[in-house]
């Protein structure tokens, strides 16, 4: 009985107070932080500062129950410049339409650094992956560098198949120019440990913004982004109690020179997509057609399509790029993609028929309009009017005039028609000729009727 009190008391005054000088252990858990620092680096630090402290056990164990007392976002070790979690926030902000009043309801997506805690957010309309790879680009803006790892909270915006060992991430990312995927992992499913990080970010921010900004109403996304910025900024200067320093020095002094440079250019989002060649040496994106090389008729391509481009891959290889179209022709026809046959009928135009036939006279010219004006598309009058013309070759001007005006009359705007005119025509010229009269025993003279 004696002895468990003492062991007791013992056990009080060993937790109570200590003898031995001890260092800022928040000092010393914000340098743990910073690339290449140990336990056993600042151990050998304190020890020659206070040859009298603590022993490296010891010390281990003082600085890993100090770590335990942070707030929970801190629990978790993380290396300067490794990890940033995104999330978004389960709440949403509302926006008014200044002219119908009617309000929607915008996505608010949050990123928190892994070391410093330093924290980004901003106001989209959607979760879908333009808004969510957009917001990301701003992100890494706004940290003006790129963290080793993005955790995602299991997204369908970014992640196909949830898995902590093999996350299965979207096809799209797998192009993207900042190579998202290579940098995205996913924590586990139902396992909020994976993710206190972002979780506690994102408490902290729907306090923080929709907590302060509840009262106020916004009439547009950029009004709303505006006071999300102003609500970021006391988020990111508040001086955390324990450390004694706010997220934005924390940020500035151990994660900032971390972070992998950003690109020269903003990121620009793409669509891919598979599609196949089409037998006219095309692909459909969005109902307009973009040639290939027609040497790749019926074979699988991968489309890339921006705002202002159009991209097609064979195999990893650019094989085409066109202007983006979103009105005029329905087809984009790159010359060099077509068989030799087919690129000499592309030079064809209606004005270049128009010309050719002018020298025939007027009524062949009218026939030629004819028959591109009786089509849904005049290059499928090209062909007949080569037909005709190479019909026109055998006969002099004037009968291809006659042939042309009852062609046109009649509306004979085919080639095996206007065939048929050209020999009616002659064999009514030769009917009209006169002929020679026969000397014959059976025939009876003028004089047999006197």
């Amino acid at each position: 009985m004696r002895s468990r009190t003492s062991f007791s008391a013992a056990t009080a005054f060993k937790q109570g107070t200590r003898r031995r000088t001890e260092p800022n252990w928040a000092d010393l858990a914000v340098e743990l932080k910073k690339p290449g620092v140990t336990l056993l680096i600042l151990c050998e630090e304190y020890r020659e500062a206070h040859p009298e402290g603590y022993g490296y056990s010891r010390f281990c164990e003082l600085l890993r129950g100090f770590q335990q007392r942070l707030s929970p976002t801190m629990r978790q070790e993380h290396a300067a410049g490794d990890k940033v979690f995104v999330d978004y926030s389960g709440k949403k902000i509302p926006i008014v339409d200044r002219k119908s009043g009617e309000i929607r309801e915008a996505e608010i997506f949050v990123a928190v650094l892994g070391a410093s805690s330093y924290t980004f957010a901003e106001a989209t309309w959607t979760q879908t992956l333009p808004d969510w790879i957009g917001s990301h680009v701003r992100m890494f803006r706004f940290f003006q560098g790129v963290p080793r790892l993005i955790i995602l909270d299991n997204l369908k915006s970014g992640v196909s198949r949830a898995s902590f060992y093999d996350p299965e991430i979207k096809r799209q990312l797998r192009h993207d120019g900042l190579s998202l995927w290579r940098r995205c992992s996913s924590a586990r499913p139902k396992r909020p440990r994976d993710k206190s990080k972002v979780e506690n970010g994102v408490r902290f921010a729907q306090s923080c913004i929709l907590g302060r900004l509840r009262n106020q109403t916004f009439f547009s996304l950029a009004e709303a982004n505006a006071a999300i910025a102003r609500a970021l900024d006391r988020i990111n200067d508040h001086v955390m109690r324990r450390l004694g320093v706010s997220r934005r020095q924390l940020f500035e002094s151990v994660e900032r020179p971390t972070l992998a440079g950003l690109p020269l250019e903003d990121h620009e989002f793409a669509e891919w997509r598979l599609a196949r060649v089409s037998t006219d040496y095309h692909v459909e994106f969005k109902t307009f057609f973009y040639s290939v090389p027609h040497s790749l008729i019926r074979q699988q391509v991968d489309l890339r399509a921006t705002a202002r481009t159009i991209e097609i891959f064979h195999r990893g290889k650019r094989i085409a790029a066109h202007q983006r179209r979103y009105g005029g022709p329905r087809h984009g026809t790159d010359p060099d993609h077509m068989p030799s046959s087919h690129r000499r009928y592309a030079e064809w135009t209606p004005e270049r028929f128009r010309r050719w036939v002018a020298s025939i006279g007027p009524q062949t010219q009218g026939l030629v309009v004819a028959i591109l004006a009786s089509r849904p598309h005049p290059e499928q009058g090209f062909r007949t009017c080569l037909g005709i013309l190479r019909l026109f070759r055998d006969i002099d001007r004037n009968r291809a005039e006659v042939v042309s005006a009852r062609a046109a009359e009649i509306g004979s705007l085919n080639c095996k028609s206007i065939a048929s005119l050209i020999a009616n025509h002659k064999a009514a010229r030769h009917s009209t000729e006169p002929t020679a009269i026969v000397d014959h025993a059976n025939l009876r003279g003028p004089d047999y009727f006197h």
